[in-house]
């Protein structure tokens, strides 16, 4: 008897991604096969046809991703009813907050299911992720409560897994050869407290350090700026294995704004760590993620966070206009931000970025990177250095002959544009 074919679409986060991999798993265990993708992120629908079972991973955190994942369902309807697949099953964070509405919108759906439930043990799954990376997600749902966050309703409050647990984990993933392990939650940086014990982040990365050997590069993936305390800047800028990256989204820099969005932080408590971050942790690169068009925000806050923007120079950054989310706080306020104003505010924030990243990039010229290579385009190696997350930030294009995917190599940069780099 021949095996039931699957496939799986996984929008969203990396998060998702890591659903989606505990998912698989448990379709592969009751027998089906795996029909792989070359790229799970960036696909087209019709790449998934002609499988028995066809499973969508959706988001629902902002407007933008639930029009991408009612997208992708709606293409998966009509593949269905051409007969190139046989059963669509849907599930994930949209699910979750729309399952009544999207049942009725999807009759062909064959079975629904909410978000994934977190796991507190030792995450088995089939890896999706090339061989050399992957994610541990050490906690779920969040506890910040920020104005607009539809997380707490979709992932409920903070689930942190053991310390006990992450060390299985990590062990596991470094005995598989694994070269970058990311440490992944809504907020990394409260993992533990729902607990009630002594140890916080700094003592649990300690711990997979002491625990692992093979893993080179450990990432840290969103540090709330009101968590992100001096000890664990201080261990960042001691240890070589940890990403001299740090993933801090301020959202905003105006006190009123920070205040309403209930971010529970200042500009001046943000500028000291910055600050502090930068002092500490020699070549850091800060990421961070604004919004554009929060509720009420006027020109004249607009113009202090490109201000900010001008004089803290963030050598990563991300922007999304405002997504106005039922049963959040924020959806309440008054007066809403216009449409047309909150996508000029972004556009104004991403073309002054693109000029701050082109010169931050001007600094690693000259200079030796250790460069792990990902893919190969046309006769040029690309990779990425320690200060670029993986499918978030920029690239290495290398002019070296015979490199191995998934290897480090040491390289020369010579060139920079706005977010790429050039090496020898």
């Amino acid at each position: 008897m021949s095996k039931k074919s699957l496939s799986i679409i996984s929008l969203g986060c990396f998060r998702n991604t890591y659903d989606s991999e505990s998912v698989l798993k448990r379709f592969i265990d009751k027998g089906y096969s795996f029909l792989a993708q070359e790229n799970i992120f960036l696909t087209d629908i019709e790449d998934f046809k002609n499988c028995d079972t066809l499973v969508i991973n959706t988001c629902g955190f902002i407007d933008k991703a639930k029009e991408e994942s009612v997208d992708f369902i709606r293409e998966a309807v009509k593949l269905k009813q051409d007969g190139r697949i046989k059963r669509l099953l849907v599930f994930g964070c949209l699910v979750e907050r729309y399952h009544e509405k999207l049942k009725k919108s999807f009759p062909e759906v064959d079975e629904w299911w909410g978000a994934e439930k977190f796991s507190r043990k030792l995450n088995e799954r089939k890896k999706l992720f090339p061989p050399y990376i992957d994610f541990l997600k050490i906690c779920e749902g969040c506890p910040n409560n920020c104005s607009y966050c539809t997380i707490p309703s979709i992932k409920g409050n903070l689930a942190s897994k053991s310390l006990a647990e992450i060390i299985k984990e990590a062990k596991s993933l470094d005995e598989k050869g694994i070269k970058e392990l990311n440490l992944i939650g809504q907020d990394i940086t409260s993992w533990g407290k729902d607990l009630r014990i002594k140890e916080d982040l700094t003592l649990l990365i300690k711990a997979i350090l002491k625990n692992t050997k093979n893993i080179r590069w450990i990432r840290l993936l969103y540090a709330h700026p009101r968590h992100l305390d001096n000890k664990l800047v201080d261990l960042i800028a001691k240890e070589e294995r940890i990403c001299k990256y740090i993933d801090l989204p301020i959202q905003h820099i105006n006190n009123r704004i920070l205040k309403l969005m209930n971010r529970n932080t200042t500009k001046k408590e943000i500028t000291e760590l910055i600050d502090k971050i930068r002092k500490t942790i020699k070549g850091c690169v800060i990421r961070t993620s604004l919004m554009a068009g929060f509720p009420t925000e006027t020109e004249r806050e607009f113009e202090e966070l490109l201000k900010f923007m001008q004089d803290i120079k963030f050598e990563r950054l991300g922007a999304f206009t405002y997504s106005r989310e039922e049963e959040t706080p924020a959806y309440n306020l008054a007066p809403q931000v216009n449409n047309k104003v909150k996508e000029r505010r972004f556009k104004e924030l991403m073309s002054l970025q693109k000029n701050i990243s082109c010169q931050a990039n001007k600094r690693f010229l000259g200079k030796e990177l250790d460069v792990l290579v990902e893919e190969k385009e046309n006769d040029i190696f690309v990779g990425r250095t320690q200060f670029d997350a993986y499918e978030v930030d920029g690239a290495v294009f290398l002019k070296k002959d015979r490199l191995k995917i998934g290897e480090f190599y040491r390289a020369k940069i010579i060139d920079s544009y706005d977010y790429d780099l050039v090496g020898i």
